[in-house]
C-alpha cells in the first residue's frame, strides 16, 4: 500500500463518512457527489489533515504520518467553497501574481490592489483558486468550486485546473454535475450511507 505515485487514500474515516480506497495519479482527477450534509467536505478536510480522522493517506508513496502537518497541507491543499480572507488587499493573500491564471479567471493583475471587501462571492471563489494554485500543490481538493458560477466562469475554472493537471497536479473535486465530471475525465465516486464508492457517469 502507498507505493503508487500521486494521492492514495486507504480506509480514511472521519466522524461521518469513510473513503475505503482512492488512487489519483499525477494529472488525474476523482469527483465526489452525494447528498448535502453527507460528509463530502469532511472527507476532503480529513485528506488534507485538517480534521480528526483514522486511516491513512499517501503522497507519492510516503504516508501522511511521515510529513510535518504544515508540509502535508502545503502539498495537499483543501480549497473550500468560500475560503477565509484575513487581510485587506487581495494581493496580500497571493503567494505569487500569475498573470495567465488571473486572466483565465477574468482578472487583470491590478486585482492584487483590490480590497477584499469589494469581492463578490464568485470573485472570492475564483481568486481562492488562484491563491491555491500559486502555492504549487501536488494535490488540490476542490469543494464545489463552481457551484455559484455561470457556465463561462465554470469553464474558466476547469481550464485553470486542467492546465495544472497537465503539469502533474492530482485533483479531487466535489461536484453534483455529471456533465462536469465527464468534462474532467474524472473517476467518479458517490457518497451514500456514509461510504464513498465508485460510481458510473
Amino acid at each position: 500500500m502507498g507505493t503508487e505515485a500521486g494521492l492514495i487514500v486507504d480506509d480514511l474515516r472521519c466522524v461521518v463518512a469513510t473513503w475505503p480506497r482512492l488512487a489519483v495519479p499525477p494529472g488525474g482527477c476523482a469527483t465526489l457527489a452525494g447528498p448535502s450534509g453527507s460528509g463530502k467536505s469532511r472527507l476532503l478536510r480529513a485528506i488534507a489533515d485538517l480534521d480528526p480522522h483514522e486511516g491513512e493517506a499517501y503522497l507519492d508513496g510516503t504516508p501522511r504520518a511521515a510529513f510535518a502537518g504544515h508540509t502535508w497541507r502545503q502539498a495537499v491543499i483543501y480549497l473550500p467553497a468560500d475560503g477565509a480572507w484575513w487581510a485587506e488587499r487581495v494581493g496580500d493573500h497571493l503567494a505569487a501574481i500569475e498573470p495567465d491564471t488571473l486572466a483565465t479567471l477574468g482578472f487583470d493583475t491590478d486585482v492584487a490592489d483590490w480590497s477584499v471587501r469589494r469581492l463578490s462571492t464568485g470573485e472570492r471563489s475564483r481568486l481562492g483558486l488562484a491563491r491555491a494554485v500559486a502555492l504549487r500543490p501536488r494535490v488540490l481538493l476542490l469543494d464545489e468550486p463552481t457551484a455559484n458560477l455561470d457556465d463561462a466562469t465554470t469553464e474558466a475554472v476547469e481550464r485553470v485546473v486542467q492546465a495544472r493537471r497537465e503539469a502533474g497536479l492530482a485533483a479531487v473535486w466535489v461536484t453534483h454535475d455529471p456533465a462536469q465530471a465527464r468534462r474532467l475525465e474524472a473517476q467518479p465516486f458517490t457518497l451514500h450511507d456514509g461510504t464513498a464508492r465508485e460510481a458510473q457517469l
